[in-house]
């Protein structure tokens, strides 16, 4: 049975430049570099199975960056055309050559509930007539129900929070952040 055939990729010397330097670039991650080598390799008429042996990948790999070049292509020929700087071209092909957003579960917590508790970390334990110093994720978690912000929160949750906001818990660290 006969396979199907490639879609054809055709770079300009400006892609292929840009995605030769990205391949060389030694603080790009891996998967990036092995996507820009697939589509110079696929820009040189190579097959899916001549690159999927080269670049230790399965064949539907290969075609599935194949086809996501080809349907970027006309995109990034206009942007080139209408002169885009390489650096401003060379994120559009790295946005290329990215993972797409992947499903998951909807975060459980709205943005503005973790505004609230990062807040609420902001504030003296002694407002909420705590005998402590300073905030533990705990008491934070515990306070954040008993004043409504969230039905049910772990403490691991809010101290994900605090990190990300990159809030500590200390009375000292807060007193800065707060006051600044």
């Amino acid at each position: 049975m006969p396979q199907p055939v490639a879609r054809t990729i055709m770079l300009s010397e400006k892609q292929h430049h840009l995605l030769s330097q990205i391949t060389r670039a030694h603080t790009n991650p891996s998967r990036l570099v092995q996507r820009a080598q697939l589509v110079l390799y696929a820009g040189s008429s190579m097959t899916n199975t001549e690159i999927s042996l080269l670049l230790g990948l399965t064949r539907n790999r290969v075609r599935l960056w194949r086809n996501r070049w080809q349907d970027a292509a006309i995109l990034l020929n206009q942007a080139e055309s209408e002169g885009m700087d390489d650096q401003a071209l060379r994120r559009k092909i790295i946005l290329v050559l990215m993972d797409e957003q992947r499903r998951g579960n909807p975060g459980k917590f709205s943005l503005e509930e973790i505004v609230q508790i990062v807040a609420l970390a902001c504030e003296l334990p002694a407002t909420s007539e705590l005998p402590v110093t300073h905030w533990t994720p705990t008491e934070l978690a515990r306070i954040a129900i008993k004043r409504g912000i969230v039905t049910e929160i772990s403490p691991r949750s809010v101290g994900r929070f605090l990190k990300s906001s990159d809030v500590k818990t200390t009375l000292k660290s807060l007193l800065a952040k707060c006051k600044s």
